[in-house]
């Protein structure tokens, strides 16, 4: 069983990471907050070596970035040096290319990832999808996000179960944390509130998620990486960061 972490994922703050100076700054911030380690997304250009120092000045581990799947097609090679650099073994994409997302794609994409991302297993890498709520729409009996489960290699396609975009899309996260328990290593936890008819983004434990559920299959699901993520902040997002940290603290997550 692994030891769980709670990190940020650092798309919640991209607006403070175009340039190496505020990457440095940033991941200061994030540690005085309290986190340990760091999901890599949506950062300006810096050099794989001086992105590893500067994680290291902050006490920050890389625990997981999004990648560009056009990259890891193209460059597999790089990107393996890259998350070695880092000491980061799990490589994660946002979500699919678009050219994918039709009623025929989703079953192509799970077989043309799983073909793609075989450098990075054999290089001792993991592979993980990330899911919004357009994976939730129905072709047939199925969803979009079953077809990828079923129709790719479990020995190298992985997921990044996201409880808001499941909750967005009429799914139930805890059913889908147990279904895809023996494929995953990092979760992102998001919660939804409602103004008014307007779903909307909010801080872990601020919305309507149930959280004890989630966690538990969380638990159950032995997840390595915690990963706290918040799309758009009514506020400051490092403030939004905090907020979630604390509250997930006090739903016993450590």
């Amino acid at each position: 069983m692994c030891a769980s972490v709670i990190g940020a994922q650092l798309y919640t703050v991209r607006d403070f990471l175009r340039t190496p100076a505020e990457i440095r700054d940033s991941f200061r911030r994030v540690a005085d907050i309290g986190y340990e380690a760091v999901q890599c997304s949506g950062l300006g250009p810096i050099d794989a070596a001086e992105l590893r120092a500067v994680a290291d000045e902050a006490g920050l581990q890389i625990a997981a970035t999004h990648t560009d799947f056009d990259r890891i097609r193209r460059e597999p090679g790089q990107v393996i040096e890259e998350h070695r650099a880092w000491g980061c073994r799990h490589v994660a994409i946002g979500g699919m290319p678009g050219e994918y997302r039709k009623a025929e794609g989703f079953s192509r994409f799970a077989r043309e990832a799983s073909v793609a991302v075989r450098p990075l297993i054999d290089a001792g890498l993991t592979f993980s999808y990330h899911n919004h709520s357009f994976e939730l729409e129905r072709f047939g009996d199925r969803t979009g996000l079953q077809i990828l489960a079923e129709e790719s290699d479990p020995e190298a396609f992985s997921f990044e179960v996201d409880t808001y975009w499941i909750q967005h899309g009429g799914g139930n996260p805890v059913t889908w944390l147990e279904r895809l328990k023996d494929r995953m290593h990092i979760v992102h936890l998001k919660d939804l509130a409602m103004r008014g008819t307007e779903q909307r983004f909010a801080e872990v434990g601020e919305g309507n998620l149930e959280w004890p559920a989630i966690l538990a299959a969380c638990r159950a699901a032995d997840i390595e990486w915690y990963l706290i993520e918040q799309d758009r902040c009514d506020g400051d997002p490092f403030d939004s960061l905090g907020t979630s940290l604390r509250n997930l603290r006090a739903l016993g997550l450590h």
